[in-house]
């Protein structure tokens, strides 16, 4: 079973209009669109994305004449919108990561608590699997990724210890690289840290990196912009630093505006014309509470953030 994380919050950020246009960029299992959905009026519309062939399937059994679900990532978004003849949007909701499904699933490999083939592909129909990029990779660059991706400190003696193993046997599952893993890191130390498994940062660099999540982000931020009628929202949850440090810089940059003297005649719209100010941010940065976190401990690092555009 798939919980959704800040289902409430993240709809109610969006404001929705009964009649407007939303895109919902990663479906998953569909737990934001379906709420999105019921509070849509007849001439509503909201068009949802996903790399998960299973998401899709789950998407195309709703059956409801106001959705359209896309296989692709969410970087395709104005491509797509522009296919549909859809110029504008009242709203974009990114909740980003990985699905609960996805990682209890063995075979998709994302996941180091089960044994099964290495893949770690959001997208099972093209691309590399993990499997076949550390059969190959040189280990400069299996270091900087598990290093930026990771965060890991470890990643220098990580990375020669998969290039070493990888020259006895092929690495092809999941539990033989939690192993080389676990073998480099002290076990007491990373206990101290949280009682984080030894593999975790270096499962996330992988994923991370073969399914450029963090530059599809930077990607579609931009896009998403462009696409926003004035007054529309653009919510995005994040579940790991990097990307939200993507997400809150890019909305503070995007509300900063050049400080016009005081007391200069304009008008607000003339004004932010003047600024190029395009967004404004709405409240402080949002948290899963005590009790959704008892619940559903994958919310503790969930961490939403919500702007508005403002008026062309």
């Amino acid at each position: 079973m798939h919980t959704t994380v800040l289902l409430r919050e993240a709809v109610d950020a969006l404001a929705i209009k009964p009649q407007g246009v939303y895109v919902d960029g990663t479906f998953g299992r569909g737990g934001h669109s379906r709420l999105i959905l019921s509070k849509l009026g007849e001439k509503g519309r909201l068009i949802a994305f996903d790399k998960d062939l299973a998401a899709i399937e789950i998407g195309h059994a709703i059956d409801d004449r106001r959705f359209y679900i896309q296989h692709g990532g969410f970087s395709e978004m104005r491509q797509v919108l522009q296919g549909m003849e859809v110029s504008h949007v009242d709203g974009v909701l990114l909740d980003l990561g990985v699905s609960s499904p996805q990682l209890e699933e063995a075979g998709r490999g994302f996941s180091f608590r089960f044994d099964g083939p290495l893949d770690m592909r959001m997208d099972t129909t093209q691309g590399q699997t993990a499997a076949e990029w550390i059969a190959s990779v040189e280990e400069k660059l299996l270091e900087k990724v598990i290093k930026d991706y990771g965060e890991e400190r470890f990643a220098r003696q990580i990375a020669r210890a998969i290039v070493v193993a990888r020259t006895r046997q092929p690495i092809v599952t999941t539990l033989q690289l939690a192993e080389v893993v676990a073998k480099v890191i002290r076990t007491r130390q990373r206990q101290r840290e949280g009682k984080q498994n030894p593999a975790t940062r270096t499962f996330q660099a992988i994923r991370i990196y073969l399914n450029q999540e963090l530059e599809e982000l930077s990607l579609v931020l931009p896009q998403c912009v462009e696409l926003l009628n004035p007054g529309g929202r653009l919510v995005v949850i994040s579940f790991h630093s990097l990307e939200d440090r993507i997400v809150k810089r890019f909305m503070r940059e995007a509300a900063d505006s050049d400080k016009l003297p005081r007391g200069v005649p304009l008008r607000d719209k003339e004004v932010q014309r003047l600024n190029n100010q395009k967004l404004k941010l709405i409240g402080k940065a949002k948290r899963s509470d005590e009790e959704e976190v008892a619940e559903n401990t994958r919310a503790r690092s969930a961490i939403m953030r919500i702007a508005e555009r403002v008026s062309l």
